[in-house]
């Protein structure tokens, strides 16, 4: 591939956004993603309703019309699927960035295709929009990749009359434990904190408390799984003892985290709290690398969105246009 202006590393709505400011302000460019358009979305729970109204998830100015007050997954996949078509949207799916490294013109992104094919794109500025559902926290205990345990929750249908444990106290979690007892699966919830989480969506937290507090989901707080078997996990409480909970399957859902791993070797600033030291055009300290959207913001995840991420690239896209127009214009 010929040297690009701006690579951009994912393609989820803020990657996408970036490509279309990268469009309109004039300059080559190509999306890379290891998985499909909006990967991250394409993985959320089957029937999941967003947090936020339509006109915050809109990017290119581009109107999302759906026919309720929140879009669902299903309405979020079309609506980017289309954006990228009616855009003509550079994307280059399934194309995994192994490695970027600073080069004379830039940086060059060391890519693989699924089949194993290696490759090079080089690029003179590189956005970096990867997200962070792609990486859960592992807890880090025995039996945590088993196969009757994922990080990833999809639907109720296939736990029936099964018993589920859930591992964790957020959104991802709440929103589970209520499918599955909806879906007929008996749901104990096991919780490290003392009550859940306060930044459960406010429609579904009172949901979620009154399904407890009449029996009908089990929660145990202060307590946590230390052990997954085969038909049980291994709970241990506060105090240090542990009990047995007959379980069929296990989702632990509890939180994931920005993997910034191919950007090893470059030396990145960064915070205390491990989010990226960034300028107000999300520049980080490696000067033409620009990351947007809540990859950069690992320990603040909980307050970068798609509402918030789109805005990140646009601002990105014009400094970097601003960058390569001062650099031509000083080249004689």
């Amino acid at each position: 591939m010929s040297l690009v202006d701006v690579a951009i590393v994912g393609a989820g709505p803020v990657g996408l956004a970036a490509a279309i400011a990268c469009k309109r302000a004039g300059l080559s460019y190509v999306v890379l993603e290891k998985g499909c358009v909006v990967n991250a979305i394409f993985e959320y729970p089957t029937y999941m309703t967003f947090f936020t109204t339509a006109p915050e998830l809109e990017i290119g100015n581009h109107p999302m019309v759906t026919g309720h007050d929140k879009p669902d997954r299903r309405d979020a996949l079309m609506y980017y699927r289309l954006v990228t078509q009616r855009e003509a949207l550079n994307v280059e799916q399934y194309t995994e960035v192994t490695q970027l490294h600073a080069a004379p013109a830039g940086f060059t992104l060391a890519v693989e295709k699924r089949d194993g094919t290696p490759g090079v794109v080089e690029a003179r500025r590189v956005v970096v929009a990867t997200g962070y559902y792609d990486n859960p926290h592992v807890i880090g205990i025995p039996g945590e990749d088993s196969e009757n345990v994922s990080h990833y929750y999809t639907e109720a249908h296939p736990f029936l009359g099964l018993n589920v444990t859930v591992i964790g106290a957020g959104n991802s979690a709440a929103d589970a434990a209520l499918d599955l007892w909806r879906g007929g699966a008996q749901v104990t919830m096991v919780v490290r904190a003392p009550e859940l989480k306060s930044t459960i969506k406010y429609w579904v937290r009172p949901d979620l408390e009154n399904r407890i507090k009449e029996g009908s989901i089990a929660a145990h707080f202060d307590s946590r799984v230390v052990e997954i078997h085969p038909d049980h996990v291994t709970v241990q409480r506060e105090d240090g003892t542990t009990w047995n909970l007959p379980t069929h399957f296990t989702f632990a859902l509890t939180g994931y985290r920005p993997d910034l791993s191919f950007l090893s070797g470059l030396g990145l600033s960064q915070h205390p709290d491990e989010c990226l030291v960034l300028d107000e055009h999300y520049q980080s300290s490696v000067p033409g690398l620009f990351v947007a959207g809540s990859a950069g913001f690992a320990g603040k995840t909980n307050q970068v969105f798609i509402e918030n991420g789109r805005h990140h690239a646009v601002a990105a896209v014009e400094e970097i246009a601003r960058q390569l127009s001062a650099r031509e214009l000083a080249t004689p």
